[in-house]
């Protein structure tokens, strides 16, 4: 797969925002057919490419599937109605899970096999490993089975979210008359379970079930048995604005989630027609919400294979490196010493995060000098060591402040857990702000030295979360400025107190700032000869700032986008667009850092770089509290643009989008790769002893 993309003619001058999302989950596709990708590392892909398609479906198109059913129809920017998407993006996903099903059963499954490594079904296993699993089955698997009958007396049960079931038509040998009853595959089971016989021989847990449904229904004739699987809205509909208490408002709207409207339904092929039109009827879908699915449903259940011991077949490990300036002779150096110093860009995960900015909140937490600190907390790992440092701090009695934003999707239920652990310390925690949410990342550390008061900082582009450190690629910049740490000090004062329009002057900040300045650094350009801008972000699709880019254009401005996922500019359009390129890197590591770069942001000839947490999509400017924060200091943002480069020059990883929507791979064959290169400037940054990879 080397082009994605274009599967609908452009009527604007915008790319639909869910169409676009499709096309970079195709570029993740990709990788689970790229010979250059470790085998197990294919298997991930494929489980990474599953994951991201349920919450496509669970969001996006939940809520195109809304606007459909309210019969709204007003076109979106890229000129379609909500039903025309609706359609379109169904069409698009099928062809994309046929794709995936193929990728498995002939090229992943097979060359698995090849290493050793077999997914089988019960009719491929030895007798012996049969009676090992009827074993397994009865000890393991039978205690946590609850079959739910549908009759007169048993009416249809909930399907919640995602859950995997079983559908099994029977025969009652008493009156000959069928029945239907559903049983749940247990998710708190491994999917994929150990036959017994040999190394790495594994048979899908439905199927395990499947092949001893007469323990399940003694005494009934099994007439047929077929796998499948429902999505639902899952996207908070929270009116924040009315609510009392936004934990419990949070909690309620949680609990709901469960109960929330159908938007797919998954079978395996083999489904009949009677089975199928009962759950299509009882799900109330129509025929369109369909997918039927070749082998294994739900291919997510891959990321458990893709985590055996086999470091032959899976990405050389990468443990990151400790920065020359946190380490001495004698081990880890004083984070407040090197920072008085001078800033501190880290670059995760070429740079370790937890020996750079979960250290220094752990030396911060144990600091007898230090007062206060304070952080934002939208995503963490749930084994969080920051917020065991932040623990630990407030029971000594320092001042402990964490802004957890209660409505960050998917983690608002351990973000509720981590908000009750840290009131139970002693710190004061606030849950956001009415109609925003917090997607800054900001840490400031406060500190009594025997000159006054000092404010240490973390502005970052990633979350506190030490295990997505290790993949996700992250900027941070650690600092002790002066007027970088009051810009931070207004900046947590307005978001747990009250304030508006804080005229910072280091920060650029969402959402009363952050747009009328990024369109200010845009015209700038517009009007220096040279003038060239270079972004690089995770998403681009807000309308107006589209606009402003197309504006630069028209003006001669360069300017180079490096978007990862979805984005609804059309580059290279006569009279539009000529000077604008736009590319996305995806390969080993998930780019995840901002870099806003302007050629002459500080006046002619005087670059500006900025790192932060905002992409530009209208949510992050009008609706997000957002942070991004400029690189003074000319040697780290020489760094910053070294990385914009090293994507920008890249012809193994990259992708170039096209003005009809088709994205093309590069030539694969080609050097620079954007990760290895990154890899070893870190190792060439080390101090000797990192410098071989481990």
């Amino acid at each position: 797969m080397t082009r994605v993309g274009g599967w609908v003619e452009p009527l604007t001058d915008y790319f639909s925002r869910e169409i676009s999302w499709l096309a970079f989950n195709a570029r993740v596709l990709a990788l689970a057919d790229d010979a250059d990708v470790p085998l197990l590392e294919q298997a991930r892909y494929l489980s990474i490419f599953a994951t991201n398609l349920d919450e496509f479906f669970q969001v996006r198109v939940s809520g195109l599937a809304g606007r459909v059913a309210a019969e709204l129809t007003e076109r979106t920017l890229d000129g379609h109605t909500p039903g025309e998407q609706l359609r379109e993006v169904r069409r698009i996903a099928a062809e994309l899970c046929a794709e995936q099903q193929r990728l498995f059963i002939e090229e992943v499954r097979p060359a698995l096999a090849a290493e050793g490594i077999h997914l089988l079904t019960p009719d491929e296993i030895s007798p012996a490993e049969r009676a090992r699993l009827r074993d397994h089955f009865e000890q393991r698997v039978f205690p946590v089975l609850t079959p739910l009958a549908v009759d007169p007396g048993h009416p249809f049960p909930f399907i919640s979210d995602l859950s995997l079931s079983l559908a099994v038509l029977m025969r009652d040998p008493v009156d000959s008359e069928q029945r239907f009853a559903r049983v749940k595959v247990p998710d708190t089971l491994d999917r994929w379970v150990e036959t017994g016989e040999g190394a790495c021989r594994f048979v899908a847990l439905e199927d395990v079930i499947a092949a001893h449904l007469d323990k399940l229904f003694p005494g009934m004739e099994v007439l047929e048995h077929h796998s499948f699987r429902v999505t639902r809205n899952a996207d908070l509909t929270l009116n924040d604005e009315d609510a009392d208490d936004l934990l419990i408002a949070v909690q309620m709207e949680l609990r709901r989630r469960r109960f929330q409207w159908a938007v797919r339904l998954e079978v395996a092929d083999t489904m009949s027609d009677e089975v199928l039109d009962l759950l299509l009827r009882e799900l109330n879908l129509r025929a369109d919400a369909l997918v039927r699915v070749r082998g294994p449903i739900d291919l997510s259940g891959l990321n458990e294979i893709a985590g055996l011991p086999r470091p032959e077949l899976t990405w050389p490990h990468w443990r990151g490196i400790t920065e020359p300036e946190l380490l001495t002779e004698d081990g880890p150096a004083d984070f407040f010493k090197v920072l008085r110093s001078g800033d501190l860009l880290v670059h995760h995960p070429y740079s370790s995060f937890s020996r750079s900015v979960g250290a220094l909140i752990h030396q911060a937490a144990r600091d007898p000098a230090v007062l206060a600190i304070k952080l934002t907390l939208y995503r963490t790992s749930g084994d969080s060591p920051i917020i065991d440092a932040l623990v630990a701090a407030a029971e000594r009695g320092k001042q402990v402040a964490v802004l957890v934003e209660l409505k960050a999707r998917f983690d608002e239920a351990q973000n509720i857990g981590w908000a009750k652990r840290l009131e139970q310390a002693g710190a004061h925690v606030a849950y956001g702000l009415v109609g925003l949410k917090i997607h800054a990342k900001i840490a400031m550390i406060v500190r009594e030295e025997p000159d006054g008061i000092r404010r240490y900082c973390h502005i970052g582009t990633g979350n506190y979360n030490h295990r997505t450190a290790r993949i996700y690629e992250d900027f941070g910049l650690l600092t002790a400025d002066p007027g970088v740490g009051a810009d931070i000090a207004g900046l947590f004062n307005q978001l747990t107190g009250y304030g508006r329009n804080v005229d910072h002057k280091h920060l650029i900040t969402a959402p009363e700032l952050l747009r009328p300045r990024l369109t200010e650094l845009v015209e700038q350009e517009m009007h220096v000869p040279g003038g060239r801008i270079i972004m690089k972000l995770n998403a681009l699709a807000d309308g107006p700032m589209i606009d402003q880019l197309y504006k630069a254009s028209q003006a001669g401005v360069e300017i180079d986008l490096i978007v990862r996922g979805l984005c609804g500019l059309r580059p290279g359009v006569e009279g539009l667009s000529e000077t604008i390129r736009v590319r996305s890197i995806v390969g080993r590591f998930l780019e995840h850092s901002r870099i806003y770069h302007f050629a002459n942001g500080d006046g002619p000839g005087r670059p500006a770089t900025y790192i932060g947490s905002a992409d530009l999509l209208s949510r992050n400017l009008d609706r997000r509290v957002e942070a991004l924060v400029r690189v003074d200091d000319p040697g780290l943002a020489a760094r910053v643009a070294e990385v914009a480069e090293v994507s920008l020059s890249d012809e193994h990883l990259a992708w170039t989008l096209d003005s009809e929507g088709v994205w093309t791979r590069h030539d694969r064959g080609a050097d620079t790769d954007t990760h290895v290169r990154l890899q070893q400037l870190a190792l060439n940054r080390a101090r000797p002893a990192e410098r071989v990879l481990p």
